[in-house]
């Protein structure tokens, strides 16, 4: 089964990821989605595995740049989606898609529970 990692190549945490999959042997396809864009449909098939809280990355400096009324509208899956198809920079990074689950972030602990290695 290959993985899809989802992300920019400029992103600290997605290089780490990258890295840790090159060193353990991991088959993945790469989806910068600066470059390729990202759809409602994956998105949302992301929602039915992660919390929008979880994806929406509130420490971010797109996120810090957002004015206050426009943080206070995202409330909900739907405004959050919204808001990540509007500015990906946005969304928490590396998302990495296996079969019928979705991680969000990296750790080299989690990555390694993931995939037993």
């Amino acid at each position: 089964m290959t993985a899809t990692l989802f992300g920019i190549p400029n992103c600290d945490t997605v290089k780490k990821a990258r890295t840790w999959l090159d060193r353990n042997g991991v088959a993945y396809t790469f989806h910068d989605f600066k470059k390729a864009g990202l759809s409602r449909a994956q998105i949302d098939a992301w929602l039915s595995h992660v919390s929008w809280e979880m994806l929406v990355n509130r420490k971010g400096t797109t996120w810090r740049a957002l004015s206050d009324e426009r943080k206070a509208a995202i409330a909900d899956a739907g405004s959050a989606t919204d808001l990540m198809l509007e500015s990906p920079s946005v969304i928490k990074r590396p998302v990495l898609v296996l079969g019928a689950s979705t991680h969000v972030g990296f750790s080299e602990g989690a990555y390694q529970q993931i995939f037993k290695k």
